[in-house]
């Protein structure tokens, strides 16, 4: 998630609002920028209640095994219209691709 922070005036160049989500609490958003990743200069959005609404409507809760409940890691680029133009949903380990994102983001019209 701090790669986001570094790149912010990449996606800005872009016209583009970078936001993370998960189903973690407010709480523990906070906890976890305080003990481990420190603060983000984007918005962090809680999707704790109803547990993980947001992430099953974009089809990124995991339903069964393995890790029940938690969200896919995932980056969504959604247009000026609500549409969503990017979607691409990554291993829990693998951190998300800015660069593939910067590009999806410079193929959309202006």
């Amino acid at each position: 998630m701090s790669a986001y922070s570094r790149d912010l005036a990449k996606f800005a160049e872009q016209n583009a609002q970078v936001l993370g989500i998960s189903n973690d609490s407010i709480y523990c958003h906070l906890s976890w920028q305080e003990k481990s990743i420190g603060w983000q200069e984007y918005p962090l959005a809680s999707d704790y209640w109803p547990h993980g609404d947001v992430a099953r409507k974009y089809g990124v809760l995991r339903e069964g095994d393995p890790l029940p409940g938690i969200c896919d890691r995932a980056v969504f680029i959604v247009d000026k219209q609500g549409k969503i133009v990017f979607a691409r949903v990554y291993e829990l380990g693998q951190e998300p691709d800015n660069e593939e994102c910067l590009t999806a983001l410079r193929a959309l019209p202006k």
